[in-house]
């Protein structure tokens, strides 16, 4: 009986002295692993671990698919991207643009996307306009990335037939009002250095777009959402027979966001 007591005094003690030193240190052991692993080589350790910084993945996301609803007329529009590559070098696609009763104005764009710091990345190739219109085609320089304050950041700039130039800015941030909910303003501006009237495009500001989307995430790659779109066209006289599309325009909007 004495010795059994003489245990219990040592197990207590122990126990203290090791929360002691935990609470001196702040640090709490990782518990044993359940299974140990075998031997391997680096091949292997590299295969287990996913450390290959060299390994090839796609991505698929569409940021926007959505339609929308002001003065009896209905708009369709989508920005989606996909990519592959490695953690350094890859593919970049993405095609931008939007439907309604009059036209369709769309573009595709395929870029060589390459990391220079931990949160830029340089972007370069080729756009090609499509939809209403003659296609116009471009070569695109640029940049996308998570500036401060984690707006993402996408700009480039473009130089086209007969010498046009062309500039896109667009900036989002993704507001987490609990873990599902997200509420996301996003604004997009489009500039030309010369007017396109065959494409209804106007110099300077050419249109700008400010939204603002909720979406619910069911999960990552599923996110319905509701949202309301302010655009702004500068007006240029239509083509004739072509009603022109100029001034401000609010939409509501609803959409899902896809992301694999």
């Amino acid at each position: 009986m004495k010795r059994m007591a003489t245990g219990v005094v040592l197990a207590l003690l122990a126990f203290a002295a090791d929360a002691s030193a935990e609470d001196a240190s702040g640090h709490v052991p990782p518990a044993p692993p359940a299974q140990p692993m075998p031997a391997m080589d680096d091949a292997q350790m590299t295969r287990v671990m996913e450390m290959d910084d060299a390994a090839k993945f796609a991505m698929f996301k569409a940021d926007e698919l959505e339609a929308g609803r002001s003065d009896g007329a209905t708009r369709i529009a989508w920005n989606v991207q996909a990519s592959w590559g490695g953690d350094f070098d890859k593919l970049w696609l993405r095609s931008e643009g939007e439907r309604d009763a009059h036209a369709t104005d769309a573009r595709i764009e395929a870029l060589w996307d390459h990391a220079f710091s931990n949160w830029w990345n340089w972007q370069v190739g080729l756009r090609q306009d499509l939809g209403s219109g003659p296609g116009r085609s471009w070569a695109a320089f640029g940049v996308r990335g998570i500036a401060p304050w984690w707006l993402e950041v996408e700009a480039t700039a473009y130089v086209g037939e007969a010498g046009r130039l062309a500039g896109r800015l667009r900036v989002d941030y993704d507001l987490l009002l609990t873990q599902r909910l997200v509420l996301q303003p996003e604004l997009e501006i489009n500039a030309y250095s010369r007017s396109d009237r065959a494409r209804e495009l106007a110099a300077g500001l050419s249109d700008a777009q400010l939204a603002l989307r909720l979406r619910y995430e069911w999960r990552r790659e599923f996110a319905p959402y509701l949202g309301i779109v302010r655009g702004y066209r500068r007006s240029i006289e239509a083509l004739a027979g072509a009603p022109a599309r100029a001034g401000t325009q609010t939409q509501l909007v609803a959409g899902v966001r896809l992301s694999f």
